[in-house]
């Protein structure tokens, strides 16, 4: 794939170029991460999360491996649900990018979190970890950064246990039309203006809500699901389908 041009939001780049693209994107704004997250969604992506998460289903000594974690909010809601249910378990949280990372950490250490994890710097296209290893793995609002999505998926199969699950929430396009004419303008005129105002970075939002619009629609993502040889794989559509939440299993 090193010479395939690839979507950059609406540019066309090479694959090579999107990977550094990406992280630059991310090393922008990892800082004003959450906080942007709360404006773009009006708080709802603490929703979506927690409806996510709830679909994990922990299970005692199980292992999850939670790819783009941003800045977390998944892996240490699982670990609050694992808590509750005193169910031991075992998370790796990761990122390519060592600055959300580092955005990550306070909220594990204050909940005194830090026996249960790693945290580390991961690639989804090359994942280190050995065939067979997970029990879950989930990612959130970042498969549609990867370069080379069905490479990542391939991955995510290969270190899934049979048996194991794969959990993916992302933004989805929105193809209802009142709706859409909604959701366009606030995307497009409000979401990149208020990332400058916050952060000083608006190229960076503008790239995000365009890489809304290229990601594949959710019966196209489902066949990709299918086509990595995931089984029993849906997709569950929120808030008028601005995201989903997809779903398929390792057998």
């Amino acid at each position: 794939m090193q010479n395939e041009q690839v979507n950059f939001g609406f540019q066309k780049v090479s694959s090579e170029e999107k990977t550094g693209k990406v992280f630059d994107v991310f090393k922008s704004v990892a800082s004003k991460y959450d906080i942007m997250n709360d404006f773009m969604s009006f708080g709802l992506h603490h929703i979506w999360k927690r409806i996510f998460v709830n679909k994990i289903e922990p299970k005692q000594n199980s292992k999850l491996l939670d790819l783009a974690a941003g800045s977390g909010d998944i892996s240490y809601n699982y670990l609050k649900n694992s808590r509750t249910k005193n169910i031991k378990t075992e998370v790796v949280v990761s990122d390519i990018n060592e600055n959300m990372l580092e955005q990550s950490k306070p909220k594990f250490f204050d909940a005194n979190f830090s026996k249960d994890i790693k945290f580390e710097i991961i690639n989804a296209e090359e994942i280190p970890y050995p065939d067979n290893h997970f029990d879950f793995c989930t990612i959130s609002f970042g498969i549609r950064n990867v370069t080379d999505i069905p490479k990542a998926l391939s991955e995510i199969h290969r270190v899934l246990k049979p048996g194991g699950k794969f959990l993916c929430l992302e933004f989805s396009p929105v193809e209802e039309g009142v709706i859409k004419k909604i959701y366009d303008t606030y995307s497009f005129n409000v979401i990149p203006k208020v990332g400058k105002l916050i952060t000083g970075d608006e190229a960076s939002y503008q790239y995000l809500v365009e890489s809304i619009r290229v990601f594949p629609k959710s019966d196209d993502f489902k066949n990709m699901l299918e086509n990595a040889e995931f089984k029993n794989v849906r997709f569950e559509k929120l808030t008028f389908g601005v995201v989903a939440i997809h779903t398929g299993w390792k057998i």
